[in-house]
């Protein structure tokens, strides 16, 4: 065995299991177990989550300059997406697919594109997987907004498909502030929080 081929001994560790869940809410510190309440949907096919810069060459029309230089580099923003397929039908599942869209508060049962868009047609959404050793991943998309649009797929004898890209967007209130932030915690670490809890808890009521 030569002595490049090896991998890391944390390989194990890091690695990243199963599909995640989707959440409208979710609390990194704690990381506790979500409540169904905050699932947003069953998903069929996996999670593509992505954040892409976009960048201009300063120097691509001046004379002589190389492609490239770093120095003229500039990071224009990120484009940070989630996308995913949603087996849910629910009239929430479908305003989310639409983006601008109303559930009518007479028909509960009914819901209706918007011509414009309104503030709160955005949201933050949240990605959540586990890790081999017990940790968590996290992903948050901030002022998430459907920019894909509805659509529906069904097959026969199969389950009605709808595919759904969500979009980060920067806040004119925070305009710093980059629309996706990625959390990664050790098994071990939880752990260490879920005994401090247990003890917190032990003394404040302890056994007879």
């Amino acid at each position: 065995m030569g002595k490049f081929t090896v991998i890391p001994k944390d390989t194990f560790d890091d690695l990243q299991l199963d599909a995640g869940v989707l959440l409208r809410n979710f609390t990194p510190a704690t990381a506790a177990a979500p409540q169904d309440s905050d699932i947003i949907c069953a998903t069929t096919g996996g999670i593509n989550a992505t954040c892409t810069p976009t960048y201009s060459d300063l120097g691509e029309d001046v004379d002589n300059c190389p492609n490239n230089m770093k120095e003229l580099k500039h990071l224009d923003g990120w484009d940070c997406t989630l996308a995913f397929t949603s087996l849910g039908m629910s009239t929430a599942a479908i305003k989310m697919a639409l983006g601008s869209a109303d559930i009518d508060t007479q028909d509960t049962t009914k819901v209706t594109p918007r011509r414009d868009l309104k503030q709160t047609d955005f949201s933050d959404v949240w990605w959540v997987g586990d890790k081999a050793d017990g940790g968590m991943v996290a992903i948050q998309l901030k002022n998430a907004l459907s920019t894909g649009g509805f659509s529906l797929q069904t097959t026969k004898s199969g389950k009605g498909q709808i595919s759904v890209t969500l979009t980060g967007h920067v806040s004119i209130e925070a305009q710093t502030e980059m629309p996706m932030v990625f959390y990664s915690t050790s098994g071990t670490a939880e752990a260490t929080q879920a005994d401090s809890g247990t003890k917190s808890g032990t003394e404040s009521n302890p056994t007879v």
